[in-house]
C-alpha cells in the first residue's frame, strides 16, 4: 500500500466537520467531498499510547517493539487523519501491529534477492511525491510530520520495504498476471451487457476478519471508523491505512459496480443510498465492509448496438392473416440466419428486403426496435417485429458502451492486470505469514 496521500500535511489536525443527517436506515451520514482537501494549523496535541518499550513481537525472531508499534500508530493516525479516542485505540494499534508483522515479512523476503536493493535516492523520490500530494516541499512535509512524532528514520525505513515489496510482486508476478484477448474482451462484453443496468459509484473499506482478530473485532473496528469519518476523518485516507481491499491503494475507489454484481448484502445497501452518503458497517462473510457512495447513474452514457435485418414489407392496413403468413415464412426461415448470411439470404428470396443498419444509439432506434437492441444477446435473431413498414426479423451483431465513460481495451486490461496483481500480492504475503514463526509477547 503505497504510503502517499494528499491529506498528508493536515495529517496531525482535526478535519472539517460533515453533515450528520441519517435519511435511512443503511446510512451512517453524508460526506463533504470537500473533507480530503489539505487543511492547515498547528498540529494536535501528540497522543498518549499507553504501552510498553519492551517487544511485542517477534516475526521469524525479528523484534517488534512498543517503540515500533507506537511510530507506526501514529503514521496511521497521521495519514488517516483518524483522531485517537478511547474506542478506538486498541483497533489502531492492531493495524498498526499487523501493518508491522507484514512489513517484517516482507523485508525477510526481500533480503533474499541481493540485486533488489532500493536507494536513498528511489526514498528520496517517494517522499517528494508525497510532499508533492500535499502541496509542499520534502523539507516541510517531513518536519511537519517530525512534530507529530513521526520519525523520519523510521518513516524511511517503511517506505524502503514498500518500493522494495513492489518491485519484488511486480517482477516475480508480472507475467503471471497478465491477461488474454478473451478474458479483455469477455470483461468488455459483461460492461456492454451491464451498459442499461443502473450502476453505482462506490467507495469502499472492507476490514478482513482474520486480519483484525476475527468478526466482532472487524464490526467494531468499522463501526469506529464510519464515526471518525461522519466526524470529518477524509474517506480515501481512511481506505490508505484500513482497507483491506486492492483498491485501498487508490483510496477505496471501487469504480462503477453495476447492480447485480456484488454480494447481496451490499446490493441492499447501494439500493438505498443516497450520493454522498456513507453506509454504517455492512457484515459478509470474512469480513465487515463501509460503503460511500460517491455517484449514480440509471446505466451508462450511451449503448451502441449492431443490426441488420431481413423483412417483409407490410402496411398499417394488412389484415391478420397476411400479418400471420408472413410472420410464419419469417420464423420459418430465422433458424438458418445468422449475423454473416442474413442479408444475403435476405436478397435471394422473393418478396424479402435485406438492409444493414449499422451501428445505433438504442436510444435512436424505434420502439420497437429497442426492446431487441437491449435484451437479445449479440449474434442471436429475434422474433419477428411488427412496425408500420412491415415484419422484421433483427440480427444483433454487436453491442457495445459508447460515449466518455466508456473504457478501451487497454483501459480494462490494465485494470484486469492489476487485479491480478493484487491478488498475486496478497496471497504471496499470505504464504510467508503462514511459513513464519509470529509470537505474540
Amino acid at each position: 500500500m503505497r504510503f502517499t496521500t494528499g491529506v498528508a500535511l493536515a495529517a496531525l489536525v482535526a478535519g472539517s466537520a460533515m453533515a450528520q443527517t441519517a435519511p435511512n436506515s443503511s446510512a451512517a451520514g453524508t460526506l463533504d467531498p470537500a473533507s480530503g482537501a489539505a487543511a492547515t494549523g498547528a498540529p494536535a496535541p501528540r497522543p498518549e499510547f499507553r504501552l510498553a518499550d519492551g517487544i511485542v513481537a517477534t516475526v521469524n525472531d525479528q523484534v517488534i517493539t512498543g517503540f515500533d508499534v507506537r511510530q507506526r500508530m501514529l503514521s496511521v493516525i497521521a495519514m488517516s487523519q483518524v483522531q485517537p479516542t478511547e474506542e478506538n485505540l486498541p483497533a489502531i494499534q492492531q493495524q498498526a501491529l499487523q501493518s508491522l508483522i507484514e512489513e517484517r515479512l516482507q523485508a525477510q523476503e526481500i533480503a533474499n534477492y541481493e540485486s533488489l536493493v532500493v536507494s536513498d535516492e528511489e526514498v528520496d523520490r517517494e517522499i517528494a511525491a508525497m510532499a508533492q500530494d500535499a502541496g509542499t516541499t520534502p523539507e516541510n512535509y517531513m518536519a511537519f510530520l517530525e512534530q507529530g512524532g513521526i520519525r523520519p528514520d523510521a518513516l524511511r525505513a517503511q517506505l524502503r520495504t514498500e518500493i522494495g515489496w513492489r518491485d519484488l510482486v511486480g517482477g516475480r508476478f508480472n507475467s503471471r498476471s497478465r491477461v488474454s484477448r478473451t478474458q479483455v474482451e469477455q470483461a468488455l462484453r459483461q460492461l456492454n451487457e451491464a451498459a442499461a443496468k443502473p450502476q453505482y459509484l462506490v467507495g469502499e473499506i472492507y476490514l478482513e476478519a482474520n486480519r483484525v482478530g476475527g468478526q466482532q473485532a472487524a464490526l467494531n473496528g468499522a463501526e469506529q471508523l464510519v464515526q471518525q469519518m461522519v466526524q470529518g476523518a477524509p474517506f480515501q485516507a481512511v481506505a490508505r491505512q484500513f482497507s483491506a481491499a486492492p483498491s485501498a491503494a487508490r483510496g477505496g475507489d471501487a469504480g462503477w459496480i453495476v447492480q447485480g454484481t456484488v454480494q447481496p448484502a451490499l446490493q441492499a445497501a447501494l439500493e438505498v443510498l443516497e450520493v454522498g452518503q456513507l453506509s454504517r458497517p455492512i457484515p459478509v462473510e470474512g469480513g465487515v465492509y463501509i460503503i460511500y457512495m460517491r455517484d449514480k447513474r440509471s446505466g451508462a452514457a450511451t449503448s451502441l448496438v449492431t443490426l441488420k435485418q431481413a423483412m417483409i414489407e407490410l402496411p398499417d392496413t394488412a389484415g391478420a392473416a397476411e400479418v400471420a403468413a408472413a410472420s410464419a415464412r419469417l420464423e420459418a426461415l430465422r433458424p438458418t440466419l445468422t449475423c454473416d448470411n442474413i442479408l444475403q439470404r435476405a436478397t435471394s428470396e422473393t418478396g424479402l428486403l435485406g438492409s444493414d443498419l449499422g451501428e445505433s444509439d438504442v436510444a435512436d432506434l424505434a420502439p420497437q426496435f429497442q426492446q431487441v437492441a437491449r435484451s437479445a444477446d449479440v449474434n442471436t435473431i429475434s422474433s419477428p417485429v411488427r412496425t408500420p413498414l412491415g415484419l422484421h426479423l433483427l440480427a444483433v451483431c454487436g453491442k457495445r458502451v459508447g460515449g466518455a465513460d466508456a473504457p478501451t481495451y487497454r483501459e480494462v486490461e490494465s485494470r484486469l492486470q492489476n487485479q491480478n496483481l493484487a491478488m498475486l500480492a496478497r496471497r504471496y504475503i499470505r504464504d510467508l505469514r503462514a511459513d513464519a514463526l509470529i509470537e505474540m509477547k
